[in-house]
């Protein structure tokens, strides 16, 4: 009997699948029979008494079914008596909602971690939060990874010369000052408004870009508004050429059509969220973040500390 698990949902069995290869393992069978009006069912073929169990499950191009579906596994597994249920979620859907901005509105991010915790997950495995403080919303560890030391290794082999991290608004200055730091390049940022759900107004460019190579970085992209109209303008304010990094390629909609046809030449993207092939194109390299999932759960099952892993 294996002395742990690793199940994957339905959302990206892909990845989950290069997390156990890793690993030396194979992925664990569970049996999904949907009702015919839909409703999720699923049974746990595999005898999880006394386990260690990791449940592999991006929250991304279906959220609401992928959500529940998660639930569903993790109080299967509780109730099959597994000694420990660990949630990995390389994309932690529903995160953009993380405090009240407006009245009478949720705080979703929130209201995952309840959902999680009373399911029976004892503990989160998960990468590049859209706001760090929703690990304070769980009661149960959280292990937060990184996506941009592997984005980095991708970005350096452009050899780039006179590069600038840019940040394309204001929530993403941290992440582009790491960036910055890691490729020992200069930063800047975008002063931008939001005139709606898709479209931004940039206000001004703070920092030198005139003549240089410029790297747009954020933790996701999904309608692609706010890189294009980075993109625009640093084109428009002479930048010589721009590329684009991201953790979480949602690419929803015409996305990837616009982004193609925009001034970035080169797109990175960890595999976090699974890039249909309809959606592949030469413009983006997409960048595997399997490994990294896999060391932390190397970590948990010996009890050594995950963030060694950023070290």
């Amino acid at each position: 009997m294996k002395p742990y698990y690793i199940f994957s949902g339905s959302s990206h069995p892909f990845f989950a699948t290069e997390v156990a290869t890793h690993l030396n393992t194979s992925l664990g069978n569970i049996r999904f029979e949907p009702f015919p009006d839909n409703e999720l069912s699923l049974q746990i073929l595999d005898n999880v008494r006394g386990r260690d169990v990791f449940v592999v499950q991006t929250i991304a191009r279906e959220p609401n079914n992928y959500l529940m579906e998660l639930l569903i596994i993790i109080d299967a597994l509780k109730r099959a008596s597994a000694k420990s249920i660990v949630a990995v979620i390389p994309y932690f859907g529903y995160a953009r909602q993380d405090r009240k901005d407006n009245p009478r509105t949720p705080i979703t991010a929130k209201l995952v971690a309840n959902l999680l915790t009373t399911a029976g997950a004892d503990r989160i495995v998960t990468m590049d939060l859209h706001a760090g403080q929703i690990q304070g919303f769980f009661d149960i560890p959280v292990d937060h990874l990184f996506a941009r030391p592997i984005l980095c290794k991708a970005i350096e082999k452009l050899q780039l010369k006179n590069l600038v991290v840019l940040a394309p608004d204001l929530g993403a200055i941290k992440k582009a000052r790491h960036y910055a730091n890691h490729l020992h390049a200069d930063f800047a940022l975008i002063d931008k408004r939001r005139i709606d759900t898709e479209r931004v107004e940039v206000y001004a460019i703070i920092g030198n870009i005139e003549g240089k190579d410029v790297l747009l970085v954020d933790d996701m992209c999904s309608t692609g508004g706010t890189i294009l109209t980075a993109a625009i303008a640093c084109k428009e304010r002479g930048a010589k050429r721009i590329f684009a990094a991201f953790t979480h390629g949602l690419l929803v909609g015409n996305a990837m059509e616009r982004l193609i046809k925009s001034p970035i030449e080169k797109i990175f993207t960890s595999n976090t969220v699974p890039l249909p092939e309809e959606l592949k194109n030469d413009k983006i390299e997409e960048v595997t973040v399997a490994p990294l999932f896999s060391e932390a759960i190397r970590c948990i099952l010996s009890a050594d500390s995950v963030s060694s892993l950023f070290n």
